[in-house]
């Protein structure tokens, strides 16, 4: 499969908003289902762009969009659990006709390449624990588990944390 790793048009905000917030829910990672208000936060794209890298997996026979994730290279708002020297992301979601097809892997080794591209060292990201499909992803990148930055979010929500060296990492 061709894919294109790019920035998100602000044409596309809604969409890529829509296939964010649809991955969450069709994935059970919402407590509260279609009344989550982190369903907000998901879909607010043009928030996410003023302060993070939103970036977008297309078919590059198609022009059809198969996934999204934010990096977050410099800090900020986004930035959840990155210190200095590291890079984070966030929100990575792909559409059911972009899964298995290697879609995930493409966004975030683009993230990686960002990191790199910046001098960071590291690069982190918090997951839910029930997110197997994508911590099998973050094994297969070398990331390791660091359970003394896990973090709760809001009270119940416990996050698992994950980080990968970049001078350990696979190009």
């Amino acid at each position: 499969m061709d894919v294109t790793i790019r920035a998100a048009h602000e044409a596309e905000y809604g969409e890529v908003g829509d296939l964010t917030a649809d991955a969450y829910l069709e994935d059970g990672l919402l407590t509260h289902g279609a009344r989550d208000p982190y369903l907000e936060v998901l879909r607010n794209v043009p928030h996410r762009a003023g302060h993070a890298q939103v970036l977008v997996a297309v078919d590059a026979g198609t022009g059809d969009l198969l996934g999204t994730v934010t990096f977050v290279g410099d800090g900020g708002e986004y930035a959840n659990i990155a210190r200095p020297g590291e890079a984070e992301f966030r929100m990575l979601a792909v559409h059911r006709t972009g899964r298995g097809r290697g879609v995930g892997e493409a966004l975030v080794r683009e993230c990686l390449a960002r990191a790199r591209a910046l001098g960071r060292e590291r690069v982190v990201l918090s997951t839910e624990s029930k997110m197997t499909t994508a911590h099998r992803l973050y094994g297969r990148l070398r990331f390791v588990r660091t359970p003394a930055r896990d973090w709760e979010p809001i009270p119940g929500l416990p996050l698992w944390t994950f980080a990968l060296e970049l001078a350990d990492a696979e190009d």
